[in-house]
């Protein structure tokens, strides 16, 4: 079985480095001022003339309240009226954009994330989701995968009918943990009722595909507790989960700096959560995706793991790897062909720049034909857990061993600890080292080396 996991104390010790997620390779550490608005309309003409689909990504920054443990690009404000000045610039973005677009592009895919995308008021969501549907070819049929990031305290039955009503179908619930314990130390209060009552809206509503996020580190938790929570969330039956693993990095992401770090349970009580988790979602029927991602085995994900065509971009695991990938708002970031590009991270910096007609591409980076190599490599690696040599050898024109020659020794070491198999025609992600895949990628990460993995959090 492809969920298949064998866990191994001593290998994840010795393999648990810090490394990148690779939702992009190269990784946007790699990005760069050089990349502009000019390379932006260049690969957006280049997806007109190949009639690629797309998919969007939508980022609202705000938030009405902090959790300390957040890294992602947000505003604290408890004043709405600030969304409206960022919607009237994120409306010129998606004006500049489309114009370089063929209207007959279908956008397969569209996520809603942030922040809070609930923060907006409901006439607010009704504006922004008119301003998409009239600048791109939004599919009415809810054939599209069209989710949304959900804060429960955000969002009530009127609100889940609303984003239904606008073509809405997946939600994606932050919940990090249940205990109240835990939730006090991160500064997120948010009950199981309520939780519960977002989820039995989105089923009544027939939403297709549910989603929940659980945090193990944080401070307060334990074995135990951690175990309790995700008894919990399996009686609330989600599609899918992501288990991710807390990394404290108080000196780059300032909120992180409320929590006590000697709150903060010890990598030993990590792993101990981590191998629960997936034991309790194994035994439940989940199958193990990859990368911290659980999904039951009618989910789209794991039929497409299972069938080889399961891809992952800058939205995680997906179905829809083959579309261009277009970021709107700050921070965003767009995949379109060999191009990634992102937006200012400053929010005022983005509205002020749009506020003159022009986008506000900050950074990016142009893929080179090693790029695209690797690119293929670590994708085939990371979701299917298996790599031809042949696959790679036909659509690159190489030879296989040849090209990572140097990388050989390497991979002979994982073998021998039993992480891969190496054979003549293929390298197989064995049950030992899924759970490390992250780890056999980043042999294949000509760039890794330049960079301090402290920017990085750990495998494991």
């Amino acid at each position: 079985m492809l969920d298949a996991i064998r866990w191994d104390t001593d290998l994840i010790r010795r393999y648990d480095l810090a490394g990148p997620r690779y939702t992009s390779y190269p990784t946007a550490v790699q990005f760069n001022s050089q990349v502009g608005t000019f390379d932006l309309f260049h690969a957006l003409r280049d997806s007109r003339k190949a009639q690629r689909p797309l998919s969007l990504y939508v980022h609202v920054p705000f938030c009405a309240n902090i959790c300390y443990y957040c890294a992602c690009n947000k505003v604290i404000t408890k004043d709405r009226g600030r969304a409206q000045p960022y919607l009237q610039r994120l409306e010129q973005e998606i004006q500049l954009i489309a114009c370089h677009l063929d209207p007959t592009q279908k956008v397969e895919q569209l996520h809603f994330g942030g922040g809070t995308p609930t923060f907006l008021s409901h006439d607010e969501l009704r504006q922004l989701m008119a301003q998409l549907r009239k600048h791109f070819n939004l599919l009415d049929d809810d054939s599209g995968d069209y989710s949304i990031e959900i804060d429960p305290r955000e969002a009530d039955w009127s609100t889940m009918g609303l984003l239904r009503e606008l073509g809405f179908n997946r939600v994606s619930i932050g919940l990090q943990d249940l205990d109240p314990a835990v939730q006090r130390a991160v500064n997120r209060l948010q009950s199981l009722e309520e939780t519960r009552a977002v989820i039995d809206a989105a089923r009544t509503l027939q939403f297709r595909s549910i989603n929940i996020d659980l945090i193990y580190g944080l401070p307060r938790q334990t074995p135990e507790n951690f175990a309790r929570t995700v008894e919990e969330v399996i009686n609330l039956q989600p599609d899918r989960l992501s288990v991710f693993n807390y990394a404290h990095l108080p000196e780059r992401f300032m909120p992180q700096r409320r929590i006590n770090s000697n709150e903060l349970p010890t990598p030993a009580q990590k792993l101990e959560m981590l191998q629960s988790t997936i034991e309790q979602l194994i035994s439940a029927g989940y199958r193990y995706i990859g990368m911290d991602h659980f999904a039951l085995p009618d989910d789209e994900l794991a039929i497409a793991q299972e069938e080889s065509t399961l891809q992952r971009n800058f939205q995680g695991y997906t179905t829809h790897g083959h579309c261009d990938l277009i970021g709107l708002g700050v921070s965003a970031i767009s995949q379109i062909g060999d191009l990634y590009c992102q937006n200012s991270s400053d929010l005022t910096e983005y509205q002020n720049v749009l506020a003159t007609s022009q986008l506000a591409t900050s950074r990016g980076l142009q893929c080179n034909a090693d790029d695209r190599l690797r690119r293929a490599v670590i994708q085939q690696l990371i979701c299917n857990f298996s790599l031809e040599y042949a696959d790679i050898e036909q659509a690159f024109n190489i030879d296989f061993q040849g090209y990572f020659g140097d990388l050989w020794p390497q991979l002979q070491d994982m073998a021998k600890d039993g992480l891969i198999e190496l054979d003549r025609d293929r390298i197989t992600i064995l049950p030992a080292g899924r759970l490390l895949v992250r780890s056999v990628c980043m042999v294949f990460d000509a760039y890794l080396e330049q960079h301090s993995r402290q920017r990085f959090s750990r495998v494991i």
